[in-house]
């Protein structure tokens, strides 16, 4: 069943159905669709560049990633004449082209999601804050990247992607990045992260004090160990966020900007696990529980309570 054939409540439902469960995509309609949507972005003047798995397919592979579950695109508000006020009618043409869309609007970004043939493609629309902008999930790049932009050959057509590729995806995934993986990249990401908090979120003081008197902008988290007990002096990092430690009840409260996914790592007595995409509400409460027969490429465990 196509997605285009579907009604928006049902095509909200097969994209969050997507997302939460990341099929690898089918790499005939992927290539068709990404095509499409170049058609449409070159017709309104989008300037825009493949990033994240899609750049590291694109360089590295000169392909699709085969196990990759979407697709990826940047656009940078402010620059390579690219407006804001561009994505409004772009975001029309993709709907008329039979393209399920969701917009979002953060405050470091603009999402846009588009969906045809069961494929989904995450369209970020980045602002600049102190000359970078914060790739997902919560990494500062410098914007000297993207200042200009490298044309490559990519599945018969022309694309653009950060200048150079090559110190992108190094400050994306490590130095490591020629080396494919489909489990354990996740922590390659955090590991290589600049530390601190991205350019543009609270600073440590307005989050402790959100925390300390402002539940409705904070999340809890429950770590367990393998045998469901509480965990004190677990480490949880909300990547490009925060660092907590779980209390003798083995609780974690942390500030969240907003509903979103978000990377989060949990350390303790031997266990280390990276969960690259988790879906975090300020407000909710959440368990962790390990699995030891499966360390590393879990994604959406968290269960709330």
């Amino acid at each position: 069943m196509k997605s285009d054939h579907l009604s928006d409540s049902e095509n909200a439902e097969l994209m969050l159905h997507l997302e939460r469960t990341i099929p690898p995509m089918d790499l005939e309609d992927a290539e068709t669709l990404l095509g499409e949507v170049k058609e449409i972005f070159d017709e309104h003047e989008v300037a825009f560049f493949l990033r994240q798995g899609t750049c590291l397919g694109a360089v590295r592979d000169h392909a699709l990633i085969a196990w990759d579950d979407d697709l990826d695109l940047g656009s940078i508000i402010g620059m390579h004449g690219f407006t804001e006020e561009m994505i409004e009618p772009t975001v029309a043409d993709l709907r008329a082209s039979g393209c399920y869309v969701e917009v979002h609007r953060e405050g470091l970004y603009t999402a846009v999601k588009i969906m045809k043939y069961q494929i989904r493609i995450d369209w970020q629309c980045y602002q600049v804050v102190k000359d970078t902008i914060a790739h997902y999930p919560g990494v500062p790049f410098p914007i000297k990247l993207f200042t200009s932009l490298t044309p490559i050959d990519f599945l018969g057509k022309s694309y653009n992607v950060p200048t150079p590729p090559d110190e992108y995806l190094t400050y994306k995934y490590g130095p490591d990045w020629i080396t494919p993986k489909q489990v354990g990249y996740e922590k390659d990401v955090l590991d290589n992260m600049p530390s601190g908090i991205v350019p543009g979120r609270p600073g440590r003081l307005r989050q402790w004090f959100s925390v300390k008197f402002n539940p409705g902008q904070t999340a809890t988290l429950l770590v367990l160990d393998i045998n469901g007990f509480a965990v004190r002096g677990a480490i949880v990092v909300i990547a490009g966020l925060s660092r907590s430690t779980s209390n003798r009840d083995g609780q974690v409260k942390f500030y969240l900007p907003g509903p979103d996914n978000y990377a989060v790592s949990i350390t303790f007595n031997g266990v280390e696990e990276v969960l690259y995409e988790e879906a975090l509400v300020p407000g909710d409460k959440y368990i962790y529980r390990p699995d030891p027969t499966r360390t590393a490429g879990r994604y959406f465990v968290l269960t709330q309570e």
